[in-house]
């Protein structure tokens, strides 16, 4: 069994229990930050690209953000346990601002991506620390409560953003597309710095691994750039894939030496070996899977296949991220009720049941038809993804949370990777892509099948990645187990 998580009760680094309130606000208000700005330059880059020139560069502008957010997110919750939770959002928020002002002002499309790697850089540490902030605070049966309170909104945000794109670049200036996020971030910023408290560690900090560091974050830049641009930037056959896999795999290698060696390794593989973690890790990277997959093509099928509009399938696209907050919200009674385990494996089965659904989906379905399945999917997601994460997080003490909570972050991220690469690799083979990027042509509604067929062949093997989680009993309890 791993050290005993007693919650809120005696880990809580806080002066006063009300002070949770505006806590939680600006927690919210964070990850708002981050996940609009996943969105909202989706409908503003045509007006962005010509203002600056280099159409070319757009697809930079997304992952820029993306890959500078995931690659980091290891690193930053190491950080956090070794200098606490606050100096690190407190970083995170920072670099984000600084990202979000330089690209308002930026003057070229090159200037504007690697602005929107500061703005990455920030988001790193911003998620996964909104994420174990919450479980510091609030006791095992609340979590899931918050952590439903934050999905919703992210699932506002997602929603939200490419419609504020299209008002700003519209009406206003794409550049307030980045303003807007300034007095957001400084609200957010100014709370927790009044407001969190922390308790300072008693002892010698442990020494940081910043070879190890190092390694983790160049070898996994190689991997999710290579997965990112493949097919994309260049042919998967071609030797800068090749190049990107191989330099990849070698930096990695050279981490797990390194990390095996250091007594205080920047990211513990050693967790890992832990049954309920490395079963948390293995079922954020099918959700990453799933949803990025659901998120980039449920819109594609219902416009290319159905005819619709784009605001219809952005509504199409809304009813997962409907079902999937509300679920989370729901998931603390279940799970303290039956434990994580059976709470996570009846979520992967209603996963799985609206996966099947859309394996009937054609040409002469209805858009009621995809919203309904994908409204299954989130509810049983929002059965997965909040007991697997918490279930790792109550396995743990408060020196390990920020580790466990960060390697969950960053399966996800890589799933996502993995989801477009694969995906986009799937509807490449049978369709043509025209002018916009979008594939289109006869082939597209069977591409959207294939689609939805590795949709099921992935809320499979999450629905036999649940059950490796070890039995466990949340009232009494950690779930851990080795």
């Amino acid at each position: 069994m791993s050290a005993p998580s007693t919650g809120a009760a005696t880990e809580v680094r806080l002066g006063l229990r009300g002070d949770r309130g505006p806590i939680l606000a600006a927690l919210m208000l964070s990850t708002a930050l981050v996940a609009l700005d996943v969105t909202i330059l989706a409908t503003a880059s045509t007006t962005v690209a010509r203002e600056l020139g280099a159409f070319e560069q757009v697809p930079w502008l997304f992952s820029a953000y993306t890959l500078a957010q995931a690659v980091t997110v290891p690193l930053y919750g190491r950080l956090a346990d070794v200098f606490g939770r606050k100096r690190v959002m407190m970083v995170g928020i920072g670099f984000f601002l600084i990202g979000s002002v330089l690209c308002a002002v930026a003057w070229s499309m090159p200037a504007l991506i690697w602005f929107r790697v500061l703005q990455g850089l920030g988001a790193g540490a911003i998620m996964p620390m909104s994420m174990t902030i919450a479980g510091d605070i609030y006791t095992l049966a609340e979590r899931a409560k918050i952590q439903g309170y934050l999905a919703s909104v992210w699932a506002a945000s997602s929603v939200l953003g490419p419609t504020l794109g299209g008002v700003f670049s519209q009406f206003v200036s794409w550049r307030w597309i980045f303003w807007v996020n300034v007095p957001i971030a400084t609200i957010a910023a100014v709370v927790l710095w009044r407001r969190f408290h922390e308790k300072q560690r008693e002892g010698e900090r442990e020494p940081i691994d910043y070879l190890g560091a190092t390694l983790l974050t160049a070898g996994s830049t190689a991997l999710v750039l290579g997965l990112l641009e493949g097919g994309h930037a260049w042919a998967w056959a071609s030797l800068e894939s090749a190049g990107m896999f191989v330099a990849s795999a070698v930096l990695l290698a050279g981490f797990a030496v390194v990390s095996h060696r250091s007594a205080h390794p920047i990211f513990d593989l050693g967790l890992l070996r832990r049954r309920v973690v490395s079963a948390s890790t293995a079922a954020g990277l099918t959700i990453g899977v799933i949803t990025l997959g659901l998120t980039t093509y449920v819109p594609i099928y219902a416009q290319g296949v159905l005819g619709v509009g784009p605001l219809v399938a952005g509504f199409a696209l809304a009813a997962l991220l409907v079902g999937w907050p509300l679920a989370a919200t729901l998931s603390g009674r279940v799970y303290l009720s039956i434990g994580f385990r059976w709470t996570a494996v009846i979520g992967s089965a209603i996963v799985l049941t609206g996966s099947l659904l859309t394996l009937g989906l054609g040409t002469g379905s209805e858009v009621w038809h995809i919203s309904a399945a994908v409204f299954v999917i989130g509810l049983g997601m929002g059965l997965v993804a909040v007991p697997t994460l918490l279930a790792a997080q109550h396995s743990v003490g408060w020196n390990e949370r920020g580790a466990v909570t960060a390697t969950n972050m960053f399966a996800r991220s890589i799933g996502q990777a993995v989801g477009v690469a694969a995906l986009g690799a799937v509807v490449n083979a049978v369709t043509t892509v025209g002018p916009d990027g979008a594939p289109e042509g006869p082939g597209l509604a069977h591409a959207m099948h294939l689609v939805f067929w590795c949709v099921v062949a992935c809320a499979a093997v999450m629905a036999v990645t649940v059950l490796l989680l070890p039995r466990d009993n949340p009232r009494t309890t950690p779930s851990g187990g080795r």
